[in-house]
């Protein structure tokens, strides 16, 4: 696929338009929000729904709104503050990146990509988000809505998964100005239009060029759907970790295995989950056998 071909399926200027009338009033949208706080939401972002983010991500602000303030601040209380936002990991991550720039940028995030790649948590994707809507640099940045769009308009697919060349192929549509817009733009069509159920294809600005309605709307193939399955949440040991996570984050003070033990039947599985978080460093036990943040 050439592209010219891509560029004519997919208008950058009719995106750009579409996300000026239709975006989101995200909060790490304003103008003034710091490539630090670019930084913290699409880390928060990950695998994780934008109005469960929003809330949480404007309290992180607030108490550190710079990675020097992130840097000084106790583990467990950036544990805390991260509520039931899932994959706590992510925290001890961000932590460990403010602690980075600190020491190794003076307290500034980096702009280029390769260096933003050299962060602890920080990857390809992330960086590439950072670079471009922290500092409107054009480069590509493809998650999940931006592949599905492709797919979609230009690939006459119903469904995608990554691929070595869509880099490329992004890159090929971005324009010579304001391609961040241009990018926030296509990523907003994918979260907002172009679904990956229920796609409202009627209020889309590429449907009368979309390659996927030309070819009648075509379903996913069986290759496709099993490539999309969804893993589920409840019985898993991520629900049981996050119960944990969650006596440990609301303790004033370390709790006893009587406490845990509480929060799941499943004795064997339990105590699988309060290990893994054990050795992820999420949670500690001291000399007495209690348990708390670390």
């Amino acid at each position: 696929m050439t592209t010219i071909v891509a560029r004519t399926v997919i208008d950058p200027s009719i995106v750009s338009a579409w996300f000026a009338a239709n975006a989101r009033d995200l909060p790490w949208r304003n103008p003034e929000t710091s490539a630090w706080g670019v930084l913290v939401s699409e880390v928060m972002s990950q695998q994780t729904p934008v109005a469960r983010v929003a809330p949480q991500w404007e309290e992180w602000m607030e108490r550190w709104p710079t990675p020097a303030d992130l840097a000084a601040a106790p583990t467990a209380e950036a544990l805390r503050a991260w509520g039931n936002l899932g994959y706590p990991r992510r925290a001890l991550r961000l932590k460990e990146c403010a602690g980075e720039v600190v020491a190794k940028h003076d307290g500034n995030v980096p702009s280029g990509v390769a260096e933003l790649l050299e962060l602890p948590g920080i990857g390809d994707y992330t960086a590439r988000a950072v670079a471009a809507f922290a500092f409107e640099q054009a480069v590509p940045v493809v998650d999940t809505n931006v592949r599905r769009v492709y797919a979609r308009a230009v690939l006459g697919r119903p469904l995608a998964k990554p691929q070595k060349a869509e880099l490329e192929w992004v890159a090929a549509l971005l324009p010579e100005t304001n391609a961040h817009v241009f990018s926030a733009g296509l990523m907003e069509l994918g979260a907002l239009v172009c679904t990956a159920t229920r796609p409202a294809c009627e209020a889309c600005p590429l449907a009368s060029s979309c390659a996927w309605l030309a070819a009648g709307s075509p379903p996913p193939t069986e290759e496709e759907l099993a490539s999309k399955k969804v893993q589920k949440f409840e019985g898993t040991d991520r629900q049981v970790r996050g119960k944990i996570m969650k006596v440990l984050r609301e303790a004033s003070a370390p709790v006893p295995q009587a406490e845990i033990d509480v929060v799941w039947p499943d004795a064997p599985q339990r105590s699988r989950a309060l290990y893994s978080l054990l050795e992820d460093g999420l949670a500690v036990q001291n000399d007495d056998g209690l348990f708390h943040l670390p």
